[in-house]
């Protein structure tokens, strides 16, 4: 490993490391969006969860991938064969290892899950974040340990921010300086699916109406709704992008109407967009559900897509209360509402749609963290209890 990965011209730059549940080249979402923007001001070291090494390795590596003059992928190689307290070693070597080449301790520790305490915790960073963007204990298969390992994150870190309303509200009763960050948007990128007529190679032999969904596939999915929707109305096209995770593929329902495309790339999401006649997010109601606050919703309207949702707490609260997007609960209602919503994307609907996006960007949601981490930094005192959405919250 190269004692000093990062280019000469940003190695004065104060170290940001993030410690990731999620891997940078899967799905492109809030992680990605806001270590993009940090790495224009630090040195990040993106830290995603381990990889198990080739047959026959015996000791443990990272593999490092320097993917802009600021932003470092360090991915944990392990043998085979570690138990949870071997793998935990072996990440804590190599993450001092690799962070004692930076000559300098981080600036700030950022992490998406507690569970990289077990490897991390010993760090001594300016400023700790937990950016709270899943309730993690709430997925199929989630470690027992995760509401212990969050009290001890809780009681650790000077900032805590959340990506929903729902996780706000559980959240700030437990920390000092709790604040909502809701999920934003790309305006500009979405954007580019208004007005287009390309369609990628893997759509474009597929009939209209399209009514389209893309993001992780999971135990969040509704799938007899899906499957109950394409029964009634076999015309529609259903279009299903994304990968399928923590579920068997032999589960998802299978009709000529429904078409898996699998993971596409963030480029290229607008040209799916583009050929949708509406969105839907056909999300089950459960323990992985509860607090979520989809990132996809307003992706979808700055794509000028309609869309309807299953009622998910954050998207009626968000979204739904002010007509930008509709709700329903079963199959009927569902097709009642995507009717609705295909016949609505006129010019008013747009303009109203283009109003509250115009208040909502990575950027702003991005320099408004790193106020609060600037504020930690300068001195003794500690941010307040950020105020609920509608008074002082970053929305």
């Amino acid at each position: 490993m190269p004692m000093h990965p990062f280019p000469t011209a940003v190695a004065q730059r104060p170290v940001l490391v993030c410690l990731s549940h999620l891997r940078w080249d899967w799905v492109y979402q809030r992680p990605q969006h806001l270590m993009t923007r940090a790495a224009s001001q630090y040195r990040v070291v993106f830290w995603e969860e381990p990889e198990t090494a080739p047959d026959g390795t015996c000791e443990a590596e990272v593999r490092i991938r320097l993917i802009s003059p600021g932003l470092l992928i360090a991915t944990p190689l392990l043998p085979s064969g570690l138990d949870p307290v071997q793998a935990d070693a072996a990440q804590r070597f190599l993450l001092d290892d690799l962070l004692a080449g930076l000559n300098q301790a981080p600036a700030v520790a950022w992490f998406y899950t507690p569970m990289a305490l077990d490897f991390a915790g010993h760090l001594r960073a300016d400023v700790t974040v937990f950016d709270s963007m899943d309730e993690l204990s709430g997925f199929s298969a989630a470690s027992p340990r995760l509401p212990l390992l969050e009290r001890r994150l809780l009681r650790a870190v000077d900032l805590v921010f959340t990506g929903g309303r729902s996780l706000y509200e559980a959240k700030r009763g437990r920390h000092g300086s709790v604040h909502l960050f809701p999920s934003s948007v790309d305006v500009a990128h979405f954007g580019q699916a208004r007005g287009s007529d390309r369609s990628p190679a893997d759509q474009a032999g597929i009939p209209g109406p399209r009514i389209g969904y893309f993001g992780v596939i999971d135990e969040r999915m509704d799938l007899a709704l899906l499957n109950a929707v394409a029964l009634q109305r076999p015309d529609w096209q259903l279009v299903m992008v994304g990968p399928v995770a923590k579920i068997d593929s032999a589960s998802l329902p299978r009709a000529a109407n429904i078409h898996w495309l699998g993971l596409r790339s963030y480029q290229d999401l607008p040209l799916y967009l583009s050929g949708w006649n509406a969105g839907l997010m056909p999300f089950a109601l459960n323990d992985a559900t509860k607090f979520i606050s989809p990132t996809k919703t307003p992706e979808y309207l700055a794509a000028g897509v309609p869309v309807v949702s299953t009622p998910i707490a954050d998207v009626v609260r968000d979204w739904a209360r002010d007509g930008l997007v509709g709700i329903a609960g079963d199959a009927a209602a569902t097709i009642v509402a995507v009717e609705r919503a295909m016949s609505r994307a006129h010019k008013p609907w747009l303009l109203q749609v283009d109003q509250r996006l115009a208040r909502m960007s990575w950027d702003v949601s991005w320099e408004a963290m790193q106020e609060l981490i600037d504020i930690v930094r300068s001195g003794p005192s500690k941010p307040t209890l950020a105020a609920p959405a509608g008074e002082s919250s970053h929305v």
